[in-house]
């Protein structure tokens, strides 16, 4: 697999997107202002575009991921795992210390077994409890 990082939304990323979270999960405001000054990862498996997420910096050296998606096909195999590794790395290189993440509920104990640790009170964002989790960043 081989991940990419663009500058702009790609278009494989809005399929991505799309697919789980407004088919899937039925979200409606899917896309937002945040996209256009974010980088956006995809993961490739050869051709086949299977894994999306953005990342943007927030506060200096505080980093927020997002949009995390992987394809239906490609759940449970590592993909979200190794994709979250990739972004901390670039992270790292950025000097970012801490990476941040708005998960939802559903999603927690993944992002738990990925090391962050939420914080905050629940909310919801189009009806679905989310929670605000971090991770600091060894250098």
């Amino acid at each position: 697999m081989e991940t990419k990082i663009y500058d702009v939304l790609p278009p494989e990323a809005i399929q991505i997107r799309t697919a789980v979270f407004v088919e899937e999960q039925g979200f409606t405001e899917e896309f937002d202002e945040r996209d256009g000054i974010a980088q956006h990862f995809v993961v490739f498996d050869e051709k086949t575009a299977v894994a999306t997420c953005r990342l943007f910096e927030g506060e200096p050296h505080s980093y927020t991921v997002g949009r995390i998606a992987v394809i239906q096909p490609y759940r449970g195999r590592q993909v979200g795992a190794d994709l979250l590794r990739t972004v901390e790395r670039i992270v790292r290189r950025n000097q970012g210390r801490s990476l941040a993440l708005h998960a939802q509920v559903a999603a927690q104990g993944f992002y738990e077994k990925q090391g962050y640790v939420p914080y905050g009170e629940a909310d919801y964002e189009e009806n679905c409890p989310h929670i605000w989790m971090r991770k600091t960043l060894d250098p």
